[in-house]
């Protein structure tokens, strides 16, 4: 449709090359706006939005050149003149290209996590919209692209709202916690945290929401867990400490990258210090933190992650099964999109009008028949003001009424 034509997007992903060559295109947040304003000004765009996530980099622009390889290696290179030539090249090849309604296809399908790395994760919407809203507040988008949003945002919406696309958890970090939760564990019981990786570090941000309080954190190296521990109100030990540790514990959630178990038999009898009451681990790691023979010794509720990995393959495939109707939701998104998109052209194209039919009533009145009118009588210069007021109104109206139903016939 020639109406979207300007659109385009350039897009880097999880699909199209490996997670660290999309993160070499992340532009640094200090040097972002400097750097945006001076690609849209090389290129002469008219609007651009730039989008950054962990999984992907978009450049959202309108502009009248046509969108290829060529154009994108321009903009690679201006962007990043520090790459070598196999990048540029490497870039401009593996670029995912989106022009016309496909763009605006595009920006709806990821705003509703359809082109995600996991399908229904309702964070990307407000990744989108916050990075918009930058790009607005420094001046690089306009009219086009607020009215876009405001459509992709309206899709994204009722696609999470009239689908099952989002209902169950995929996160290892959300199953965990809810696993936890069926285990009758309040989040006010007593945790041992082993390991402060990334795993841990989104474990630990769920139990957060839920007001966790008692939880100490070991980790090979201090520093990290010190870190991960002044985050959440915690206490920090070095792993080699928790052979010792005689705190008590309901919960041990563990998650390092040890190829020997870290829970021996010997370190959890310790840890239990004599304790009957039941225990829950939680253990992500693979290979196990846990030795095999601490679950058939103790019999603590045990969660594996092979356990949690298991329900969220089966929890994905019902994601996708609602795929078809996220997709008919953003078909009808875009359908009604562009009537609204012919309108606001109309408007913007006939603001003039009024301007103009002011500056010729003022003329006839104060220039053209000026002498006339002074010689009439109060009576009748008021009948003649009411009378030029009304066909002011009328020659406003009438004409944007007949652009608005012609253009929309196109």
């Amino acid at each position: 449709m020639f109406i979207l034509k300007a659109l385009k997007v350039i897009a880097y992903t999880f699909k199209n090359c490996t997670l660290d060559e999309v993160g070499s295109l992340v532009l640094e947040k200090e040097t972002r706006p400097t750097r945006l304003k001076s690609l849209k000004e090389k290129f002469n765009f008219d609007e651009l939005f730039y989008i950054a996530t962990c999984n992907r980099v978009e450049f959202v622009f309108t502009t009248d050149k046509e969108l290829d390889s060529a154009l994108t290696k321009k903009i690679i290179k201006f962007l990043f003149p520090e790459f070598t030539a196999e990048q540029h090249d490497y870039y401009s090849v593996n670029a995912a290209m989106y022009s016309n309604v496909s763009a605006l296809d595009h920006l709806m399908r990821i705003s509703c996590s359809l082109e995600s790395l996991v399908v229904g994760e309702k964070e990307i919407l407000a990744q989108i919209r916050e990075m918009y809203e930058e790009c607005r507040d420094w001046g690089l988008t306009g009219d086009f692209m607020r009215l876009t949003m405001n459509s992709v945002v309206k899709a994204s919406k009722e696609v999470y709202t009239n689908t099952k696309i989002s209902d169950k958890p995929v996160s290892v970090a959300s199953l965990a916690c809810r696993m936890l939760r069926n285990h009758n564990i309040g989040f006010d019981a007593k945790f041992l945290i082993i390991g402060a990786g990334e795993t841990i570090q989104l474990l630990t941000k769920y139990l957060q929401k839920h007001d966790l309080k008692d939880c100490v954190i070991f980790n090979r190296t201090l520093s990290k867990a010190q870190v991960l521990a002044d985050e959440i109100g915690a206490k920090a030990l070095p792993l080699e400490e928790l052979k010792n540790y005689r705190g008590g514990f309901d919960v041990i959630l563990t998650c390092t990258g040890a190829t020997e178990p870290v829970i021996t038999k010997e370190i959890y009898e310790g840890l239990l210090n004599g304790s009957t009451d039941k225990k829950v681990i939680v253990d992500l790691a693979l290979p196990n933190d846990t030795a095999a023979e601490v679950v058939e010794q103790f019999s603590p509720a045990f969660i594996s992650v092979e356990q949690i990995q298991e329900i969220a393959n089966r929890n994905l495939e019902e994601r996708k099964g609602e795929l078809v109707y996220a997709e008919a939701i953003i078909e009808e998104n875009i359908r009604e999109f562009i009537p609204i998109l012919k309108q606001r052209r109309v408007e913007l194209a006939m603001r003039q009008v009024p301007e103009k039919i002011k500056e010729i009533k003022a003329k006839a009145v104060d220039t053209v028949f000026a002498d006339e009118i002074n010689a009439l009588d109060e009576n009748s210069r008021e009948v003649l003001e009411k009378v030029l007021n009304y066909v002011e109104k009328k020659y406003i109206s009438v004409p944007m009424v007949m652009a608005k139903e012609i253009l929309m016939q196109q």
